[in-house]
This record gives C-alpha cells, sequence and structure tokens, in this order.
C-alpha cells in the first residue's frame, strides 16, 4: 500500500500553489473583523496613522509564520512573500526575528 507524505507535500513552497478564492475571502474577513473590533473600541475618537499601524501589526506574525512555513528557508519565504531576500532579512531584522548569530 502508498502512503503519502502529505507533510512534504504542504511544504513543497516551490511548486505552484493555487490560490482558491476561500483562503482570500478567509483572510479578508479575518482583517475586516479586526479592524471593525478596533473602531468600535475607539467609541467616536479619530485614530491616526491607522494604515501603518494595521501594516506593522500584521507584518510580524505574517513573517513569523512564512518563516516557520518555510522552516526557516529564506529564499522559500521570500518567493512566496513576492519580496527579494535582502527585502525579507532587513523585515526579518526591524520585526526582531532575524538570528543573526545562526550566520
Amino acid at each position: 500500500m502508498l502512503t503519502r507524505n502529505t507533510d512534504a507535500i504542504a511544504r513543497d513552497t516551490t511548486a505552484p500553489v493555487v490560490d482558491s478564492p476561500n483562503r482570500h475571502s478567509q483572510l479578508r474577513n479575518s482583517v475586516t473583523r479586526s479592524v471593525r473590533e478596533y473602531l468600535s473600541q475607539l467609541d467616536g475618537q479619530l485614530a491616526t496613522d491607522v494604515y501603518q499601524m494595521v501594516l506593522a501589526e500584521v507584518e510580524a506574525p505574517l513573517l513569523e509564520e512564512i518563516m516557520n512555513y518555510t522552516r526557516g528557508n529564506q529564499t522559500k519565504a521570500s518567493r512566496m512573500l513576492g519580496l527579494n531576500r535582502g527585502t525579507l532579512r532587513k523585515k526579518l531584522k526591524q520585526c526582531g526575528l532575524l538570528d543573526e548569530s545562526a550566520e
């Protein structure tokens, strides 16, 4: 009987991935809910720099999860994110996610 190594298949970031609209809508819905909750907590006050705040809050966990998914492979992570490797390293460092002692 043949068995499939689904972990290896799921982690193969070199294979093209066909994104389903459902995956994108789930992410979009999560962001929508979070932004609505944040705005409701403002209680009528006007916030500033919300765009930058959201990007900063999303970037670190995004990078962390992608690095976990690629098992720390920066080349694969940069491909997944659509960034060049240098930009990825800069962002990892800014978010405190780059272990420079491992180099």
